[in-house]
């Protein structure tokens, strides 16, 4: 009973909390504390703070580290399946009505207006980064960093994890 309680507990704040993880967290705390008592409010907040401090999305390791707390191994899966299950039943469901409705002159042109509005936002993304680290490491350290995994990836054909890794470890050894 107590994984069935975890799945709902988590999921229902996945279906209802719109617009990601901090928006859910008022209401994986109502559960968490009010609804099932298994954590505290003191205990929910450094549950909370702990999730803050560490890459990747809050809902996914705050339900990961209570699923673990109250349910063990099974709990941990069950809880962040239940954090991540809205999403890919939506997913799923979008992507086979797309499926569906590929070959619809409408959803043709929605793609071919889609594509260009991607590649705006890309390239500003890639304008403000490329300017913060001009402000932050310097024009010089900008432009090697920048034509050396062009290099390494266009020419060489390395892989681009390897290539990130190797910029962190010249940023840790040159820029720190």
């Amino acid at each position: 009973m107590i994984y069935i309680h975890l799945f709902l507990a988590f999921f229902i704040p996945g279906i209802l909390g719109y617009g990601g993880g901090p928006s859910s967290i008022p209401l994986v705390e109502a559960e968490v504390v009010d609804r099932y008592h298994w954590l505290t409010v003191n205990e929910f907040s450094e549950v909370l703070a702990i999730g803050n401090s560490l890459p990747g999305p809050i809902a996914t390791k705050m339900a990961g580290y209570i699923g673990y707390d109250v349910g063990g191994v099974l709990g941990s899966i069950i809880a962040v399946f239940a954090t991540v299950a809205p999403s890919l039943l939506l997913m799923i469901f979008l992507l086979s009505l797309l499926m569906k409705f590929k070959d619809s002159p409408r959803v043709k042109r929605m793609t071919i207006v889609v594509r260009p509005v991607i590649a705006v936002l890309l390239g500003i993304m890639t304008y403000d980064l490329i300017f913060s680290s001009y402000e932050n490491s310097g024009l010089l350290q900008t432009l090697f960093i920048g034509l050396a995994s062009f290099f390494l990836m266009e020419k060489i054909k390395v892989h681009p994890a390897y290539v990130i890794a190797g910029a962190l470890v010249y940023g840790a050894m040159f820029l720190s």
